[in-house]
């Protein structure tokens, strides 16, 4: 037997299989449902789905409800703390790609936070601007507007 923990806006709770194969519900069309519980009628109707990220949206006699589902695998992933961020230290930034720097948008003693604008980077016929990694403070600016740069060139030296 199975258990789902289920988020919605307001709470949280946890269902098991039995439990979701003991309600009476009848399928109206692929979106529209008659479900019947403790003597109470309910109408649902199934709003939006996304099987990637295990989420959908309900109207339950006419009120909505964003539902997040989470299986076994979901909460033991989340137990060990697997899915908490961690802020991410920017490291060098190199070229990603030969081109030309048409444009420098940091100097050095900069602070950046993660996807900050860096330079504009000229490269098959288009102009690609290079975001930040993660945060940190710009040490030196290893090139000039103009200069022509390999993929893997050193452009922006940041604080250790």
């Amino acid at each position: 037997m199975s258990t789902y923990k289920i988020t919605t806006d307001q709470q949280e709770f946890s269902v098991k299989t039995d439990e979701l194969s003991a309600l009476d519900i009848h399928k109206i069309s692929a979106e529209k449902f008659h479900v019947l519980k403790d003597n109470q009628a309910y109408k649902v109707a199934l709003i939006s789905e996304n099987f990637l990220d295990k989420s959908l949206t309900l109207s339950v006699n006419g009120n909505l409800y964003d539902l997040k589902i989470d299986d076994a695998y979901d909460m033991m992933v989340s137990k060990m703390g697997l899915l908490e961020k961690t802020e991410s230290k920017s490291t060098n930034i190199k070229a990603p790609m030969p081109g030309i720097i048409v444009d420098i948008l940091v100097k050095p003693g900069d602070s950046i936070e993660d996807n900050t604008p860096l330079f504009i980077l000229s490269a098959m016929k288009m102009e690609n601007t290079i975001l930040s990694d993660g945060k940190g403070v710009v040490k030196s600016i290893e090139v000039n507007i103009n200069d022509a740069v390999d993929k893997g060139q050193l452009i922006i030296e940041m604080e250790a």
